[in-house]
């Protein structure tokens, strides 16, 4: 457990913050920051420490809620403090322990996207974090606030401001949460990249139907997890306009107006999260679509060619099947050249059929040929009754019938 105090200096009204209590100046608010595993197990005993920092309860039910790893994004409004749960994003650059062994919960885990909650208990003069060891976030921003400790207190608040509430410290935490989503959007772009390849252009049939549909289901659940997100900041940026006590300063106005910019600005970025993600899923499920029709197509032309080699043996197994009846008067049955006749027959038969065909272009079609066979069918289309006073002959006898009259 840490505690930092920050501080409203005296005679120069500059903010510092510092470990240790002083009483010589005004004192804004403290931040108690603890990790998870100082709760589990000895929930009392850290209430009660809770309890004498920062003179706050924290009811049963949200200390339930604390030990639970599964537990969803959630906001609830108390009468002294409000509690906010936001879910964080392991990425490779955080060192938690997915299994943790003084809990029986496991950290939410589908289709290899982890996440993990983050606690906030936000009171006017006091905030309090709970999270997990190794929690990159959390741990980058109090490495920044070590580095400011090392300053003397005029120098602390020059460079980069310091939060002077516990609601606008909490926005810059949860800013630095939200941008482990926002580089999520890199490396899914690339998973739909080989996606599309492995359905569009592997000469092999698809047969990795199971880690698409893993796939498919982990870009729903970084859906899931933007709506709650949003519902979560909706719900808080709602309790600061309607029951404003997060602030006691003179300036209140002011700084209302610069906690709902900083919400509508994180806000933003989760939706830009969702639209994003929403479009890589369209991007899959087009690309599953083309693959379809492509076997569509595939299929169609094989049943093409089947129906073309059908059509063609068609005659020939007619004509074999006449000169195959047992009637003991067929013409041509005993001359010596029958036979060769009937190959000479069959075999034109043939070749006209193939004429025809190609004609028609149903054999050798190529890209030409189906532009031709479309604008044929378009010129089809478009015959009409008087289709024939386009007819050059035609077209030049009303000419002269024209002039006769005239």
């Amino acid at each position: 457990m840490q505690v930092y105090y920050f501080y409203r200096h005296a005679q120069e009204n500059h903010i510092f913050v510092t470990t240790e209590e002083n009483t010589t100046h005004h004192l804004l608010f403290l931040w108690v920051d603890s990790l998870r595993e100082d709760v589990i197990g000895h929930s009392d005993q850290w209430q009660e420490k809770i309890k004498q920092l920062t003179n706050i309860s924290i009811n049963e039910f949200h200390i339930l809620d604390i030990l639970n790893l599964e537990h969803p994004c959630a906001f609830d409004a108390m009468e002294n403090y409000d509690s906010l749960i936001f879910r964080k994003l392991i990425t490779p650059e955080d060192h938690i322990n997915l299994e943790t062994e003084k809990s029986l919960e496991q950290h939410n885990s589908e289709f290899g996207l982890v996440t993990t909650p983050v606690n906030f208990i936000i009171a006017p003069h006091a905030l309090i974090t709970v999270s997990e060891r190794g929690n990159k976030s959390v741990e980058m921003y109090l490495e920044r606030l070590e580095g400011t400790l090392k300053k003397p207190t005029k120098e602390q608040n020059r460079m980069r401001k310091l939060p002077n509430t516990p609601l606008n410290l909490t926005m810059r935490l949860l800013n630095n949460i939200i941008d482990d989503y926002l580089g999520l959007r890199v490396p899914l772009t690339r998973r739909v990249e080989y996606w599309q390849t492995e359905l569009l252009q592997r000469s092999h049939s698809f047969k990795k139907w199971q880690p698409l549909l893993q796939e498919n289901m982990a870009f729903q659940q970084v859906e899931n997890l933007c709506e709650e997100q949003i519902e979560v900041l909706q719900e808080l940026r709602d309790e600061v306009v309607e029951d404003y006590h997060h602030l006691t300063d003179q300036k209140k106005t002011e700084s209302l107006d610069l906690i709902l910019v900083r919400l509508n600005d994180l806000v933003s970025h989760i939706e830009r999260i969702q639209k994003h993600t929403s479009r890589l899923r369209s991007s899959i499920q087009s690309a599953i679509d083309l693959h379809f029709s492509a076997i569509s197509n595939q299929t169609n032309e094989n049943m093409r060619i089947l129906a073309i080699i059908t059509a063609v043996f068609a005659p020939l197994t007619l004509l074999t099947g006449i000169y195959g009846m047992n009637f003991e008067f067929i013409p041509g049955l005993k001359s010596p050249q029958g036979f060769w006749m009937m190959l000479i027959a069959m075999l034109i038969c043939t070749v006209l059929l193939i004429v025809y065909f190609y004609r028609r272009h149903l054999v050798g079609r190529g890209k030409k040929s189906v532009i031709d066979m479309l604008s044929q069918s378009h010129h089809q289309k478009n015959i009409n009754i008087f289709s024939f006073v386009d007819m050059q002959p035609i077209k030049k006898g009303m000419e002269k019938i024209t002039n006769r009259k005239n």
